[in-house]
């Protein structure tokens, strides 16, 4: 998908146009969230969302959108985020990082993503779901 090789992804849109744009990111948000919903590997990372799943399933893509080079679809409807500051209430560890990033990994591998985009958005989704592990460690240290 990423037709125009003088952009490397990370470059402008490069990285959303890739994705397939918002059609694709909400594509592959919404697969995340049904392969998480009916997988019991996923159970514990799927019960930590509210019950009513919509709503995270348009934040998810929403922030996926500007954060790959696109609209910044998430600060226009939510305001700004802090990936780690707004998962810092949920006991998120490496099990629980792990099984995000897995269930990533296996949506992602579905999609009609150009196989050297499939590695970089996962390369790339590693530091946010690390950065989120280390902010609820932190916290957890803290409270003790």
């Amino acid at each position: 998908m990423n037709a125009d090789k003088d952009r490397p992804y990370g470059t402008g849109d490069a990285s959303f146009q890739a994705a397939g744009s918002e059609a694709g990111l909400r594509k592959l948000v919404d697969e995340f969230f049904d392969r998480m919903g009916s997988d019991e590997r996923f159970a514990t990372i799927y019960a930590m969302h509210p019950e009513d799943k919509e709503v995270s399933r348009d934040k998810l893509a929403r922030f996926l959108c500007g954060w790959l080079g696109g609209p910044k679809l998430y600060n226009e409807k939510y305001g700004a985020i802090g990936i780690p500051r707004v998962h810092a209430h949920l006991a998120i560890g490496t099990t629980e990082r792990d099984q995000w990033l897995t269930c990533m990994t296996e949506t992602v591998s579905e999609q009609g993503f150009a196989a050297d985009f499939k590695v970089y958005l996962m390369e790339q989704l590693y530091v946010p779901a690390e950065a989120v592990r280390r902010r609820c460690a932190a916290n957890e240290s803290a409270d003790q």
